[in-house]
């Protein structure tokens, strides 16, 4: 948000070519740690460095406001308690973990109009080679976020339009849309010196972009992560759909892979078909630990979770079970916690899987395109036992 959007992330770029329902519905059901499968062969020791990363924005909350948007997940408070507690658990012993989480919370899972199943993607750190000056072979800017976007999370206003939003420029007292991401990348905005750096890559901007967050080998030896910062308002939009209709990939082999690999052997028209896609994502520095997620806060490798912030709230733990990634055999059946969100990360049952910085990292995430389904972990107490506890439908 990465944003991460990040968001932000990955076959981000095909997910569009999936179905949803045409009214999506949220349905939360009680169910048992028993039920959830895999659970109890997961090692949680490697989840509780991303679980704390949650719970310090979480302690930082007014403890009286509600958690989410679901009225029935709690207040602020009540999982203010949950991470105080969970502080005083051996991180390093993986039975008083699954105790923990056996004791304290209890799973409840989460259907789109009565599915269990919905499609889960992944996303990577991107890298990428670039200089502080334009100058061959880095000619390519990745622009930060300028002065005059407005950013407003609808959601602000009015309650129905939490986790939508839309971005914008004041002209004449009037908000009115932002550049496009060919205006943009034409030097056709009032910002073409808004430069953070410089990449040697079109196309690794681009996919970077997606991704909503990198590292950069500098010219000078140095290296500089890169987060997200900001976006244009304009939709996300797949290119490998486009791609598809154009006949020169197909359903089953469009990948971030095989994208690449057409746009790298036409580099005449990557462009065209890179600005299909009107989305275009500024970025900043970032120091310390990253990359930072929507949450605001560091991602974990193969921990944390996109989602869609419309739906579910930012920490809250998900089992996930999901179907086995190309080239692999064994599901993916394990705690993770939603972190961040992506603009093709859409739908009650939706996830982006993070699998973290490098070469294996994108090449697992580039080809990830799977069905799956999970559990959400809320506090013990808090959801009333029913049947179904919650339901509900975007308007």
């Amino acid at each position: 948000m990465f944003k991460a959007l990040a968001i932000l992330f990955f076959t981000l770029l095909v997910a569009s070519c999936a179905t949803t329902p045409k009214t999506p519905s949220l349905t939360i059901a009680p169910s048992t740690f028993k039920a959830l499968p895999g659970w109890g062969q997961d090692n949680l020791t490697s989840f509780t460095q991303a679980f704390n990363r949650s719970c310090t924005r979480i302690q930082k909350l007014n403890p009286a406001q509600p958690f989410s948007s679901i009225k029935e997940a709690g207040s602020n408070g009540q999982w203010q308690s949950i991470c105080s507690q969970f502080k005083t658990v051996n991180a390093d012993d993986p039975a008083a973990l699954k105790q923990f989480f056996e004791t304290h919370f209890k799973p409840y899972q989460i259907t789109n109009n009565g599915d269990s199943k919905g499609l889960f993607t992944g996303y990577f750190e991107a890298s990428l080679n670039g200089s502080r000056t334009p100058k061959a072979p880095y000619l390519t800017p990745l622009h930060q976020r300028p002065d005059d976007l407005i950013m407003v999370q609808l959601g602000d206003f009015r309650s129905d339009l939490k986790g939508q939003r839309i971005a914008g420029r004041v002209i004449n007292g009037k908000l009115t849309p932002y550049e496009t991401r060919k205006q943009i990348t034409t030097d056709q905005w009032p910002h073409p010196d808004s430069v953070l750096l410089w990449v040697d890559d079109p196309v690794d901007a681009f996919f970077t972009q997606i991704q909503g967050s990198g590292v950069v080998e500098m010219d000078d030896g140095s290296e500089v992560r890169i987060g997200y910062a900001g976006h244009n308002g304009h939709p996300y939009y797949a290119i490998g759909r486009e791609l598809i209709k154009m006949g020169v990939l197909s359903k089953e082999t469009v990948s971030m892979q095989s994208i690449r690999q057409w746009l790298d052997q036409n580099p005449d028209q990557a462009a065209t078909i890179m600005n299909t896609n009107q989305s275009y994502v500024f970025f900043r520095e970032v120091s310390g630990a990253g990359p930072i997620g929507a949450e605001g806060i560091a991602l974990t490798a193969q921990r944390s979770l996109a989602v869609d912030p419309s739906w579910l709230p930012y920490g809250l733990p998900l089992w996930v079970d999901i179907e086995p990634v190309p080239e692999s055999d064994q599901p993916i059946r394990r705690l993770m916690i939603a972190q961040d969100t992506g603009g093709a990360i859409r739908g009650p049952v939706r996830g982006d899987v993070f699998w973290g910085h490098g070469e294996a990292a994108a090449a697992k995430a580039g080809k990830m395109n799977s069905q799956g389904r999970y559990w959400g972990l809320f506090p013990v107490g808090i959801l009333v036992d029913s049947e179904v506890v919650r339901l509900r439908q975007r308007l």
